[in-house]
């Protein structure tokens, strides 16, 4: 029986869920060995993943600073046009234009409207909110994104339909003199009952995202643009949290999001880090759930992060130091022909260090750079 076995069958895995100091340890996963896919799963399949990268800013400086780790193709923002809510196709030429200057592919443009911030925060807000005419305003500009990217020949956009933004309950030591931001949901004290948006359940969810996907899903066919959605990060329960029913954080509600204007177009910057969140065992479900959504080509992205513990108490910790298997996951998705970027997010924190996110970013992309090309070998 490996440890991790032992932990759960034997009740100690309440102590270890806790999530407390002592909690922060050594991985789950280390010291067993890694679960290879059937031979019959992934034979012949090429291995086509991309190291990626989101993190900004836009610029020469930082631009430099994912060229000199390898980290050859990326996600990034151009400003938007004076007074518009999305780039002009120029901006987006002249963004396209400094990363081919580093050597670097732009595969997917992050843009001006449904970002993961609170609504409270936000100042575009009509989409999440239902607020017309407001809302048609904005979705016209998320359309114009769309075309934009077509014509600066950029073949992704990211976006998030979520009012609470990324929700945590504060950090724990980690390894060595770093920090892990968790959530435990039962520790969760919001600073207000509700946000802006007021009490949003299930319902009222489904038909914002609805309305905004009839509008912007036909586009997206035209032009040729996959648009790739975040999940809600983290899930909560039915119940709601601040009056808030977060429809995209659980699984089966990512499976009926995919399913609302079928399209090859339409599907999810798949955050690794944030599914494994919604799952109450991820390290054992969460390949059964990239399978569902590769198969069907859903995967548009890769957040390749992990995290410790699960569903409503975890906490996020370096890529080689928490539950999930890395190594089992990339041989997931070699299984299901993803091809696009595997992107660190979220990286730990070092206080009172300065350029401590350029730190821990070069070291996740130098463990996944080198999981990428031991993998490619093995194939």
């Amino acid at each position: 029986m490996n440890r991790r076995d032992f932990i759960l069958q034997s009740g100690a895995g309440a102590a270890v869920v806790g999530l407390g100091t002592a909690a922060v340890g050594a991985s789950t996963f280390n010291s067993a060995q890694p679960q290879k896919a059937p031979a019959s799963a992934t034979a012949g399949k090429p291995f086509l993943m991309k190291l990626g990268c989101q993190s900004g800013p836009s610029t020469e400086e930082h631009f430099a600073f994912f060229a000199r780790f390898g980290v050859n193709n990326i996600c990034a923002a151009a400003k938007p046009a004076p007074g518009k809510a999305y780039s002009t196709a120029d901006d987006l030429r002249a963004l396209k234009d400094m990363a081919n200057r580093h050597g670097l592919s732009l595969d997917m443009i992050s843009t001006v409207l449904l970002p993961s911030t609170n609504i409270d925060r936000e100042p575009h807000p009509a989409i999440m909110l239902a607020d017309s005419p407001e809302r048609d305003r904005d979705i016209e500009a998320f359309q114009t994104s769309i075309r934009n990217a077509a014509l600066a020949g950029i073949p992704s956009i990211k976006y998030n339909m979520s009012i609470l933004g990324v929700l945590r309950t504060g950090e724990v030591p980690g390894r060595g003199d770093a920090l892990y931001k968790k959530w435990n949901l039962a520790e969760a004290k919001p600073d207000k009952p509700l946000t802006r948006a007021g009490v949003v359940d299930a319902d009222r969810f489904w038909e914002r995202i609805s309305y905004f996907l009839e509008h912007v899903v036909p586009v997206a066919n035209e032009y040729k643009i996959r648009i790739a959605c975040h999940p809600e990060d983290p899930g909560v329960p039915k119940s709601g949290y601040m009056g808030v029913d977060r429809v995209l954080g659980t699984v089966d509600g990512l499976k009926k999001f995919v399913g609302i204007q079928e399209s090859p177009y339409h599907g999810l910057n798949f955050c690794q880090g944030t599914v494994s969140e919604d799952l109450y065992h991820p390290n054992d479900e969460l390949p059964d759930v990239v399978r569902w959504f590769g198969t069907r080509k859903k995967i548009f992205n890769v957040h390749f992060r992990n995290i410790r513990g699960h569903r409503d108490n975890f906490v996020e910790t370096f890529p080689d130091d928490g539950d999930v298997d890395f190594v089992k996951m990339l041989q997931v998705y070699r299984e299901v022909g993803y091809d696009g970027m595997m992107m660190p997010d979220h990286v730990p924190v070092v206080p009172n260090q300065p350029d401590a996110a350029h730190q821990e970013f070069a070291f996740a992309y130098g463990y996944i750079r080198g999981l990428l090309q031991s993998a490619q070998r093995l194939t």
